[in-house]
């Protein structure tokens, strides 16, 4: 049996190098086919896994409230006015005392201030936290400490710099123990943080170093910046008054989020007069970001599907001409003794071959294509171990499936007519 079967192997490739390019030519439909169904999942893997990666490092347990300001009136004829909006600190005291199942709750203030090191200015976003600030949101620190509860208690002159700002103001030397200017006022440098996950409407301003952060201590911020940010417009001056800018809410079950979540909708419709704030829901960003992987997946597979479905085409049209071709030769074994089963048999092994060759050199293909992405395009991918089984087994059937009908036709020929055909 086993020497049947290698027999009619080497028949039908045998066959096939009759034609060495016709075959090469019908085999680039599977390879094109297979490598791109490898290549599309592994971008898509690696999308979608860099998407997952950022929304859970903003914590899968957090619900954030954050200040939105309202649309401006597009004419004023006052020179000076003064905008108030945002969260408030009895929203904090609402969702702190009154949400059951809410565990610390980490109130932000942003500070519009320039900080400068000698001839070295930056304009980041300076924040105004507590110290629970960094275990709430799973913030690292690249090196030094952050702020502490004497720092706060105290009203600390100290800070802790972002990773892009640290290694701008001290491009060659530590930052820790340095002193830097915020606005008008001198700080002591402790620590300093890897970047931030940006939340999606962190788009870069005209000014601010996209990613830059500085941190101190929010009795600090207060006590010698306020609440006040002032904003000189062409002739005229804006200040907006804004108690706290974020407010991170950490829930202490995952199961409890979505309702945590509902509720500082309803408390801040309720008690807000526009709509001067956002809530931003992690969790939910994640099974969005799942179900955008599933039906990305779904649709790049399509377009890879369609590939091979070609490819498959054109290995049934190849292997009807070979049956035209060879018809003489399906008469001479039909006379000599060959059943049914063993024509088929003979060009089902042509039409996996070719296929099976095709995806091979397709998942080889399909294998280096991620790794030229990554190096060129700088995007992560990842290739699973299902997608090249997947991609060859997709291959092997599509030869099987449009190889049927040629080698059953090439079976059901007249024994007379296929000897008398020239």
């Amino acid at each position: 049996m086993r020497g049947n079967v290698a027999r009619t192997i080497r028949l039908g490739v045998s066959s096939l190098l009759l034609h060495k390019l016709r075959s090469l030519l019908t085999t680039l439909g599977v390879l094109f086919g297979v490598a791109s169904v490898i290549a599309m999942l592994a971008v898509g893997e690696g999308a979608s896994a860099e998407a997952q990666d950022q929304i859970k490092q903003l914590g899968s347990q957090n619900v954030i409230l954050r200040s939105i300001k309202p649309a401006e009136d597009v004419v004023s004829d006052q020179q000076t006015r003064v905008i108030t909006y945002g969260l408030t600190d009895m929203d904090l005291l609402r969702v702190s005392e009154t949400f059951p199942g809410v565990g610390r709750v980490v109130p932000i203030l942003e500070i519009a201030q320039e900080v400068r090191v000698g001839a070295r200015a930056s304009n980041p976003r300076v924040k105004a936290v507590p110290p629970a600030y960094r275990e709430v949101t799973g913030r690292v620190l690249y090196e030094g400490r952050f702020i502490r509860d004497v720092d706060e208690r105290s009203f600390a002159a100290v800070c802790v710099l972002g990773y892009e700002v640290a290694r701008f103001l001290f491009p060659f030397k530590s930052c820790i123990d340095q002193r830097v200017r915020i606005g008008a006022e001198y700080f002591t440098v402790v620590g300093a943080m890897l970047p931030r996950v940006p939340l999606s409407d962190d788009a870069p301003r005209p000014g601010i170093e996209v990613g830059g952060e500085v941190f101190i201590p929010l009795s600090t911020g207060r006590k010698r910046f306020g609440g006040m940010q002032v904003k000189i417009r062409s002739g005229s001056r804006e200040m907006e008054s804004v108690e706290l800018h974020e407010i991170v809410v950490d829930v202490a079950r995952a199961a409890d989020v979505p309702f945590v979540a509902n509720a500082c909708r309803a408390m801040l419709a309720r008690n807000h007069e526009q709509r001067d704030y956002e809530v931003i829901v992690p969790l939910e960003l994640l099974m969005r970001a799942e179900e955008t992987k599933r039906i990305f997946n779904i649709v790049l597979g399509s377009i890879a599907g369609i590939s091979l479905l070609v490819g498959g085409i054109g290995i049934m049209n190849v292997m009807l001409a070979t049956v035209t071709e060879r018809t003489r030769e399906i008469g001479v074994r039909r006379a000599l003794g060959a059943k049914r089963h063993h024509i088929i048999t003979q060009f089902l092994v042509e039409t996996v071959v070719l296929s099976a060759g095709g995806g091979l050199a397709g998942v080889a293909l399909g294998l280096a294509i991620p790794l030229g992405v990554e190096h060129f395009a700088k995007m992560k991918t990842i290739v699973t171990v299902q997608a090249p089984l997947l991609a060859f087994g997709i291959s092997v059937a599509t030869g099987i499936i449009f190889g049927l009908y040629p080698a059953w036709r090439a079976a059901n020929m007249d024994p007379v007519e296929a000897l008398r055909h020239e």
